[in-house]
């Protein structure tokens, strides 16, 4: 099996770092200066909102993955493709799983009730992730895939928020063909 590239393993940690290191300190923040954090409805309520988020931006990194497996030979490493996939959910959008992985700083901090998470950092995470789709991932998807990815992404958005493809990425049920989805 090949080794995941420097790029695959820098993201995870960041990925960790801010979720995790997020949370440490915004709830430091909000002990020592927010009284939301300590009222019980507000708590039920984020952490229901938290759940469903939580699970959409699960079940999008699991519609995504699934179909990303396709791109994968046997010596590929898990996180790794060496052939572009444009079919499933790809056909929709560019980047599914990363489009449904944007609401997991927002799921957690809802799930965790921190009011400075889910009004601050959450956000600022969001935008990371958005930012490091639009330069890292695209400029290493040009580089692997030369004229063929140039091609698919004059055809698919990079994110779509239509209807179907929403439906898809959350629930893995297929959308309309290729043909019925004009317009």
């Amino acid at each position: 099996m090949g080794k995941t590239t420097v790029s695959v393993v820098l993201r995870l940690f960041w990925w960790v770092l801010m979720i995790f290191g997020g949370a440490v300190l915004c709830i430091y923040l909000d002990v020592k200066r927010h009284n939301l954090f300590f009222s019980l409805p507000f708590h039920l309520t984020s952490f229901f909102i938290g759940l469903i988020v939580t699970k959409l931006a699960f079940a999008a990194a699991a519609t995504g993955g699934r179909e990303l497996k396709k791109g994968r030979s046997e010596n590929t490493p898990r996180l790794e493709t060496d052939k572009i996939v444009t079919t499933g959910i790809y056909s929709c959008m560019r980047h599914p799983m990363l489009f449904g992985l944007t609401l997991l700083p927002l799921g957690w901090a809802l799930l965790l009730g921190s009011p400075h998470f889910i009004f601050f950092l959450a956000p600022v995470e969001i935008l990371t992730i958005i930012v490091m789709v639009f330069t890292l991932e695209e400029a290493e998807c040009r580089k692997k895939f030369g004229a063929e990815y140039l091609a698919y992404k004059k055809q698919v958005p990079a994110v779509s928020l239509r209807a179907h493809c929403l439906k898809w990425l959350f629930t893995s049920k297929p959308g309309p063909s290729l043909s019925k989805r004009k317009g």
